[in-house]
């Protein structure tokens, strides 16, 4: 398979990602043998909670000082030095200390990832034509909910293991209470969701949020669990007020998805992300950059 390559949004660049376990993914879904493994192993629960467990375990901090050297992670950023952190999940859902990620104008990425975005939802068939179809239906399992988003728009932000894993919300609202669906834990690395996108993000466990906007109306906002993610972690409180920036939750070890809806003719996204998705590309974006606006805004 071709490697995986996106582009770096601040610079133009078109870079290349190098994931922990490259050679281990191409083999698990690309390869008769490794298509066992995941449905024997891999894609189960037991496995992801086992690892999530050994990543909370004091030893497992010895493994970060490597980490951060061949990720080239910028430990500025923390708020706790690298000799300060409890285990490998302290630090990979480590805090950034305020101002870090400025709050852009407009409608804000949830996280740091590779993101991907559809001015309306059927335009995904030009992205991904392999494999089970995604539908929102099918994704949420709540008809009345998908209906809203007929015609809508869609963005996904990936993020590696060794981004920022905390997540926040991309306008201000209130927030209704968690859906939890339960599921696989299929990776969501290109490597996986290509020709399999439909039953990456149907099968895999997720939940959702509506954050009931002025702006943007209903925003629906799902954190998607993958291989070795551990947990799902909710920071915010049922029924309250929240700003833009404001911190939603975080996910423990292991590579992961949001993926947001939004209805139709409430947000215009960025024409950048688009023409690079449209070119199958995805782009590198941080949490609080602007990537998007409200329709008619100029």
């Amino acid at each position: 398979m071709d490697p995986i390559t996106f582009v770096d949004r601040q610079t133009g660049k078109t870079l290349s990602e190098n994931p922990p376990g490259e050679a281990f993914l191409k083999f698990l879904y690309h390869n008769p043998f490794g298509k066992i493994a995941i449905e024997a192993l891999v894609k189960r629960k037991f496995l992801s909670s086992w690892y999530g467990r050994r990543m909370s375990g004091k030893k497992s901090a010895r493994s970060i000082q490597s980490f951060v050297e061949t990720h080239g992670i910028d430990m500025s950023e923390a708020v706790k030095s690298i000799d300060s952190f409890s285990s490998f999940n302290d630090f990979f859902y480590r805090k950034l200390k305020p101002g870090t990620r400025p709050i852009g104008e407009g409608f804000v990425s949830p996280a740091d990832g590779k993101l991907i975005a559809f001015q309306q939802i059927d335009d995904l068939t030009d992205f991904y034509v392999k494999g089970e179809p995604f539908t929102v239906e099918s994704f949420l399992r709540n008809d009345s909910l998908a209906k809203q988003y007929n015609g809508g728009s869609m963005i996904i932000v990936r993020l590696a293991p060794n981004d920022y894993h905390r997540y926040h919300f991309p306008a201000s609202g209130t927030a209704a209470e968690a859906v939890l669906i339960n599921g696989d834990y299929l990776s969501v690395s290109p490597y996986a969701v290509k020709g399999n996108f439909g039953r990456v993000f149907c099968q895999n466990k997720r939940e959702y949020t509506v954050l009931e906007t002025e702006t943007y109306g209903p925003v629906t906002i799902s954190p998607v669990g993958a291989t070795m993610v551990g947990s799902i972690h909710r920071s915010y409180e049922t029924g309250n007020p929240v700003s833009k920036g404001d911190e939603m939750g975080y996910f423990s070890f292991g590579g992961s998805s949001l993926l947001l809806l939004i209805p139709e003719g409430r947000l215009s996204i960025d024409q950048d992300l688009l023409n690079n998705t449209r070119e199958g590309k995805e782009t590198f974006v941080k949490m609080g950059e602007k990537i998007g606006q409200p329709t008619g805004a100029s």
